[in-house]
């Protein structure tokens, strides 16, 4: 993921954040349960919760107001579902105005290229290449989150207007964690198809990357490629 102040690279043992300023800071991911691993939709859920652990932890890569909002911003919608319409759609417009701010801030979209760019660069083996401006691998990733979240939205929506079941105050709860969950799976499913049909549900995905990302320059590639040095370092080790 990108940040303002740097890019943070995750593995499934390891995250690593290279800041703009030269620092590193690593860590090790949390091991979630063996089971929870190949439960259908849990283990969705499960491996979105993990991605999200450098965000989270005191030894990550964000300060304490910065956790608090982010924890605020992600736990709102499942709170908003039960107050009155208006309070919702008011307080839920306003949270999503100032998250899609954090997300925009600084430099963060010329990051986030550089992010997708050194992960490129580390899957076609051509890590020295780009950190010396020979190769410029793509900017555009089919793993990023912003594929998921065009395929969350549609089936949230959907799940929204044609569930089959008796509404209750619950319901719209159900229906986001039930979309979340089939979203992962579908966006796992799409990645390690080699059908190229399949990868059709990622072109949203990859339009919308034309506005959440910028072409780095390259000491911003740089940084992004140091986060995944150091991710790969530990992983060979």
């Amino acid at each position: 993921m990108a940040r303002a102040d740097g890019v943070v690279i995750v593995s499934e043992n390891h995250w690593a954040f290279a800041g703009v300023d030269g620092s590193l800071r690593e860590g090790r991911m949390p091991r979630p349960p063996r089971a929870a691993r190949h439960i259908p939709l849990v283990r969705g859920l499960v491996r979105l919760g993990m991605s999200l652990s450098p965000i989270f932890r005191r030894s990550g890569v964000t300060r304490r107001r910065e956790r608090w909002f982010l924890a605020l911003a992600v736990v709102a919608p499942l709170i908003l579902v039960v107050t009155p319409h208006t309070f919702s759609l008011v307080v839920g417009a306003a949270t999503t105005v100032a998250l899609v701010g954090w997300l925009l801030r600084g430099r963060t979209l010329y990051l986030h290229g550089a992010e997708h760019r050194a992960i490129a660069a580390a899957e076609e083996r051509r890590l020295v290449e780009t950190w010396h401006d020979v190769a410029r691998p793509t900017r555009f990733s089919l793993r990023c989150g912003t594929n998921f979240s065009a395929l969350l939205l549609p089936l949230a929506i959907f799940g929204q207007r044609f569930w089959p079941l008796e509404t209750a105050a619950f319901t719209p709860l159900v229906v986001t964690v039930l979309a979340l969950a089939v979203s992962m799976e579908l966006w796992q499913l799409v990645q390690s198809s080699s059908n190229r049909v399949a990868r059709v549900f990622l072109f949203p995905g990859l339009a919308l990357q034309r506005v959440t990302t910028r072409e780095p320059r390259l000491d911003e590639t740089r940084v992004a490629l140091r986060a995944v040095a150091s991710v790969l370092r530990r992983e060979l080790d």
